[in-house]
């Protein structure tokens, strides 16, 4: 089953880390991605620019508005997602537990919907 994990994180707080710290933390990311795809468990993974760059947008009675930022103001903020393929939830959670920002934000674990629900949306 696939899940999509979102990784929230203070910019204040990354920004914070020292040069090692930081080169510490971005190879970890990198081993445990590297591990991941090994095991064909990782789909594809990114990290997102700076909330600061991010646009929202919303059409309500036909009309586009343009907000800059997101959506709501937040002290963690989406900083990257990954996709994961495992056999359950268990799993999925496991493997956001291992991600190394994990000790400094959290991960949002979701599983996929394999289609878009003709009855509705939302349960």
């Amino acid at each position: 089953m696939k899940y999509l994990c979102l990784a929230y994180e203070q910019e204040s707080v990354l920004n914070a880390l020292s040069r090692k710290e930081w080169d510490g933390l971005r190879h970890e990311t990198l081993e445990y991605v590297e591990e991941l795809k090994k095991k064909n468990i990782l789909i594809s993974a990114e990290p997102l620019q700076s909330v600061k760059t991010a646009s929202t947008v919303r059409v309500r009675s036909g009309k586009t508005t343009i907000t800059d930022g997101p959506f709501a103001e937040t002290k963690e903020t989406l900083g990257g997602f990954f996709l994961i393929d495992v056999r359950d939830l268990n799993d999925a959670i496991k493997i956001a537990a291992g991600w190394p920002s994990a000790r400094l934000g959290s991960i949002e674990v979701r599983p996929l919907e394999p289609g878009l629900r003709e009855e509705r949306r939302y349960d």
